[in-house]
């Protein structure tokens, strides 16, 4: 019997909800093309591996080639996809988040304008993180390809995705448009209950 390990996870909000930042059609190819097609591949790959068994975060820190490729975007892809919600001009961290940004940022706009500039100038694809460390300090990362944080011993937080498919229909080359409209749709209670 083939149980399928990984499945494509749930979006926990309707395709059309965070439009006009993320349109309804990127969702579409982003969610449930590319981010099922690393679903599939993984679920391949793991049939008959020592890694079978582990936990997606376990085969992220282990494995390599094909096989940490598919795993690190689904990982990556679902603290992506799971961190938003319907478009809001004043969405703001709160709580222990919003003082951590400001004691390691000075205040929470020079975070933003570090955070867009890292995801505006990593060259090729890849994604920029907020993550923390083991004392609770906030860092902000650069990671190519695949790779995720947990990688470094860090936590990951908050993402934005920088490979093109996540913008390319809605912003075409813009980039660093897409990068500073996400901020629009970020679920800050998200992030803290990840904090």
């Amino acid at each position: 019997m083939n149980m399928e390990k990984f499945e494509l996870m749930a979006l926990p909000y309707a395709p059309e909800t965070l439009e006009p930042i993320i349109s309804r059609e990127t969702i579409g190819f982003h969610h449930g093309k590319h981010l099922a097609g690393y679903v599939n591949n993984l679920n391949g790959l793991l049939e008959g591996s020592p890694l079978a068994e582990l936990p997606l975060e376990e085969i992220v820190m282990k494995a390599e080639g094909g096989m940490l490729n598919n795993a690190g975007q689904i990982l990556n892809h679902n603290l992506y996809f799971g961190q938003f919600c319907a478009p809001k001009e004043d969405y703001k961290p709160i709580g222990k988040l919003a003082e951590a940004i400001t004691r390691d940022f000075g205040s929470f706009e020079a975070f933003k304008d570090e955070f867009q500039k890292k995801g505006a100038t990593l060259f090729g694809s890849g994604w920029v993180w907020l993550s923390s460390d083991k004392d609770g300090k906030l860092i902000i990362t650069q990671e190519t390809n695949a790779a995720n944080p947990i990688q470094k011993g860090l936590k990951p937080l908050l993402t934005f995705d920088v490979w093109e498919h996540a913008y390319y229909l809605d912003y075409q080359n813009r980039r660093p448009d897409h990068l500073a409209a996400l901020w629009q749709i970020i679920d800050w209670a998200v992030i803290e209950g990840r904090y």
